[in-house]
């Protein structure tokens, strides 16, 4: 019994450490790295097309041919929040202004 405690106690003072300390600088700069990272191919991109898009939105004017919700149709009135569509003579439906997918 001596003895498997005399090897036990020899390997526990041989091992070396089960993980190495790495410097507190190293993990601060890997995480700045890739929130760069991240930041240059997801968020830029992303902002730079929802501006684009507003800027789709707010150029809308009556008589314009949309698509919206998967449907064609023309611009009759346009509210603060919605717009009319005329889809066919005559037929004319309220979307939501975000529904608005091009402009022709």
């Amino acid at each position: 019994m001596e003895q498997t405690a005399e090897v036990v106690d020899t390997v526990v003072q041989t091992a070396p450490a089960a993980a190495p300390q790495g410097s507190f600088w190293g993990m601060v700069w890997y995480c700045v790295i890739v929130f760069g990272i991240i930041y240059l191919f997801m968020v830029r991109p992303n902002k730079k097309r929802m501006v684009e898009y507003q800027k789709m939105l707010d150029s809308l004017k009556v008589g314009n041919r949309v698509m919206a919700a998967g449907i064609y149709g023309k611009i009759k009135k346009i509210n603060e929040k919605t717009i009319e569509l005329e889809v066919a003579k005559g037929v004319v439906i309220e979307v939501n202004k975000n529904a608005v997918v091009s402009v022709e």
